[in-house]
């Protein structure tokens, strides 16, 4: 039994290293033919901008922008090379590259993808494309517009816009890390929303490098593919270089605030009435709702749900009391729950909870590279509110695991704008988006599946109360549950299963967008747009 045991235990390290020794070969062949690729194009510095994986770096850049530990162990597949280009010329020789050796290119802003598929592929072989040194921000207060390149993140966005004005903002997300060019083809969103839409709701312009190497900008491109890159995901496209950005208007004073309850006192009572309050309420009021399975502060060792209610009012905390007392009065806001402050110590507080006098705006410049832990992330909309008692068994269903639900309410600005006016469809009779999160720090591959699995649970749980025909999730909000294309003989079949989630009726414009620029699908992810199948 040993013997056998010893022969297949032998037979296994033959294997794997074997493997090792092929993918090794390759990334050096690829590496080479890369490299001489790119010395053809003019200005491409190439041995500055290639990283195969047997070099120093290769590793350390990697992990700089995984920001989901699921996708950064020994088994996760690696990119052969990484490629981080400086300049314009780069970003377009790289893809002229790529598409002439035929290897998957996939391409990373700020790594914030749920799933990690902006470094991760189900390809045997591929490169990642990372955009972290395009990170210049050029704001020009006076006309009312910011030039953000893709790399640069939504914190040191807000921050240059504050640089140069104290009553300028833009609705974009509330973590600082995250990539722009990622979140603003996503169809992002932040606190502005029931007030000025989301982020590609106030894009003019953008600059994206497409199939033939070509440099676009709006006017070039076409207003089918600038429609396109303003919520259809830039990976389907092209890539996504920078985006002008309309700055908006946000007062000197902004209050914020944080309200708790439980189960066992008020909390459903607040959770009714926020549905209806929340969408409703004035345009300048913004509250988030937590949803979490927590232990019991009253009755030892058992568990409960607590409620927390976030909220960012653009106006002062006499005004966000008086509207909240006669909408809202099961919240009990006081005057002494709220902080008043500036938009962009608005923006540090919806980070991490800290107030002015604790942390200064410059938090924001802090990429925080290399941290990750492992989590899941689903989506979904609601557009009737859930009953009492529907709300009661979803207590009941969330103490049995740790998954945490996100209420974000809309209404206001995003009841007002069409849901084809960009892919993002999900408009008027959206009351709110529901985010499912659950995060964890054991890598073990049992404690994985079975956060993933209580996920899923809670999921299809809530199929009874949430959107149908499709049940419709946000793309920036990625979850390959819902879907995934192979790219085989049956790709549009594939792709409108997610499709459909993601962009309802502006699937099949953003297919014809695909076919008219990038028909051989050269651009392409797990999730991405798939072309109409050719007629050959």
């Amino acid at each position: 039994m040993t013997t056998r045991s010893n022969q297949t235990t032998f037979v296994s390290s033959v294997l794997l290293f074997l493997l090792l020794l092929h993918v090794s070969a390759t990334s050096a062949s690829l590496y080479d033919d890369f490299v001489q690729c790119l010395n053809t194009h003019p200005n491409s510095s190439a041995s500055q901008i290639v990283i195969p994986q047997n070099n120093p770096s290769f590793t350390s850049t990697l992990r700089a922008y995984i920001r989901n530990a699921r996708f950064n162990t020994t088994s996760t597949p690696k990119p052969v090379l990484i490629l981080t280009p400086t300049t314009e010329s780069h970003v377009q020789a790289s893809v002229l590259c790529a598409k002439k050796l035929n290897v998957q290119l996939k391409i990373r802003s700020g790594g914030h993808d749920y799933e990690g598929r902006s470094y991760v592929s189900t390809e045997p072989t591929f490169v990642v494309l990372d955009l972290f040194n395009f990170r210049s921000i050029d704001v020009n207060a006076e006309a009312g517009y910011a030039w953000a390149q893709a790399g640069a993140t939504l914190g040191e966005l807000y921050y240059r816009i504050s640089e140069k004005s104290e009553t300028l903002g833009f609705p974009a997300g509330i973590c600082p890390t995250v990539g722009v060019g990622g979140h603003v083809s996503g169809g992002g969103y932040g606190n502005l929303l029931r007030k000025y839409g989301l982020a590609v709701d106030n894009v003019l312009d953008a600059l994206i490098v497409d199939v033939n190497g070509k440099l676009l900008d709006r006017k070039t491109m076409g207003e089918d593919l600038f429609w396109a890159i303003r919520g259809g995901g830039g990976g389907s496209f092209g890539v996504i270089l920078s985006y002008k950005l309309k700055l908006v208007p946000v007062p000197e004073t902004v209050t914020v605030f944080r309200v708790m309850s439980y189960t066992e006192s008020n909390a459903t009572d607040v959770v009714l009435k926020w549905q209806e309050v929340a969408p409703s309420t004035v345009d300048d009021l913004w509250m988030r709702m937590l949803v979490q399975p927590v232990s019991s502060p009253t009755k030892k060792g058992t568990k409960t749900v607590r409620i927390s209610v976030l909220g960012q009012y653009l106006g002062n905390s006499n005004q966000l009391v008086s509207v909240l007392g006669k909408e809202f009065p099961e919240l009990g806001l006081k005057k002494e729950d709220c902080l008043e402050m500036s938009w962009i110590e608005s923006v540090v507080w919806w980070n991490d909870g800290s107030t002015p006098n604790t942390t200064k705006p410059e938090v924001l410049l802090d990429r925080n590279l290399d941290q990750a832990s492992f989590g899941k992330r689903k989506s979904d909309y609601m557009q009737t509110p859930i009953s009492r008692e529907g709300l009661e068994s979803l207590w009941n269903k969330m103490i049995e695991g740790k998954t945490g639900l996100v209420f974000n309410p809309y209404g206001g600005k995003m009841a007002q704008i069409p849901a084809s006016d960009a892919p993002f469809p999900h408009r008027t009779g959206n009351l709110f988006k529901i985010q499912y999160s659950v995060n964890w720090d054991d890598g073990g591959e049992e404690a994985i599946n079975m956060y993933l699995n209580q996920s899923r649970v809670l999921y299809s749980f809530m199929t009874p109360f949430v959107s149908k025909n499709p049940r419709s999730a946000f793309l920036n909000y990625r979850d390959l549950d819902i879907g995934v294309n192979d790219f085989g003989k049956d790709s549009y079949e594939q792709g409108k299963v997610y499709g459909l989630m993601y962009f309802n009726d502006n699937f099949d414009r953003l297919v014809k967008v695909k076919t008219a620029v990038d028909p051989e699908n050269f651009f392409r992810n797990e999730q991405s747009i798939p072309p109409l199948p050719s007629k050959a």
